[in-house]
């Protein structure tokens, strides 16, 4: 099935357009809150969206006033036999296994975050490529209100995003962070009115469907490795990853665009 094809799942709005495919989260009842069902619809999407070849970049979102408050906390919880909750069977049935499949796509993935995200709502955005967000935005790593860790990545990605320092006070006193904030430490790269962020984030999208999305699955690869490379074994992931590029359709496209004075067609490949 196209992921055009998609549409409304339980918990999900599927679209797409000129190469964009939106999954807002779609419970704006509860402020979109993760639940069982949402996960299995978001197997269903990232199963259909991996199998199209005409989705190029990806936008997530939240339907009304909130991004994602994080996990159902009135939903049931798996249990172990002396009947306390198993958590870490939840993650790896399903927060793990998206956060992987979020991070391992080979398209651009946009967060638009149009209210609050907080805790695994929170991470689920941070872990996403880029981050658009409204001016009423704010990023809560509310795990500490239940003792809990941060978990969807947020230990991995927070620091890195933040520093240690900024990413242990967040985790710590659960405190929010505003948009502009957020902007200002790096977590975010623009703001924008409430009104004006759906709008912006699917040109922002556009624009990058638009482009090289093969150079782009390439630069996320060597982004990636950098974290724990050297500079000499950086450099050998850049020069790999370069010829790559070299042997790709859109690098002959580009040069000869340039050479024409025109704007360069990319096609992905």
């Amino acid at each position: 099935m196209a992921f055009a094809d998609l549409g409304k799942l339980e918990t999900l709005l599927c679209s797409f357009s000129d190469g964009v495919a939106t999954i807002a989260l779609d419970r704006p009842d509860k402020l979109n809150a993760i639940c069982r069902q949402m996960h299995a619809d978001f197997r269903t999407a990232l199963d259909a969206l991996e199998a199209d070849s005409s989705v190029r970049c990806l936008v997530l979102t939240g339907e009304g006033r909130a991004f994602c408050s994080g996990q159902d906390l009135t939903e049931n919880l798996a249990s172990e036999a002396d009947g306390k909750p198993d958590l870490g069977q939840a993650l790896d049935r399903d927060y793990n296994p998206l956060v992987k499949r979020l991070t391992a796509l080979n398209i651009p993935v946009i967060a638009s975050v149009n209210g609050v995200a907080a805790g695994a709502g929170a991470n689920l955005a941070l872990i996403c490529d880029i981050i658009l967000a409204s001016e009423s935005a704010v990023f809560v790593e509310a795990f500490c209100r239940i003792s809990l860790i941060p978990d969807a990545g947020g230990t991995w990605v927070l620091p890195r995003l933040v520093g240690r320092q900024r990413a242990l006070a967040m985790m710590m006193t659960g405190d929010a962070i505003d948009a502009r904030t957020a902007k200002d430490w790096g977590m975010v790269w623009a703001v924008h009115p409430d009104a004006d962020l759906a709008a912006q984030a699917q040109g922002f999208a556009a624009k990058l469907a638009a482009g090289p999305t093969a150079a782009f699955a390439r630069m996320k690869q060597a982004v990636d490795a950098a974290w724990d490379n050297t500079l000499p074994e950086q450099l050998a992931v850049e020069r790999d990853l370069q010829a790559e590029c070299g042997r790709l359709d859109d690098f002959i496209e580009g040069v000869t665009a340039f050479g024409e004075k025109r704007p360069a067609k990319f096609r992905g490949r």
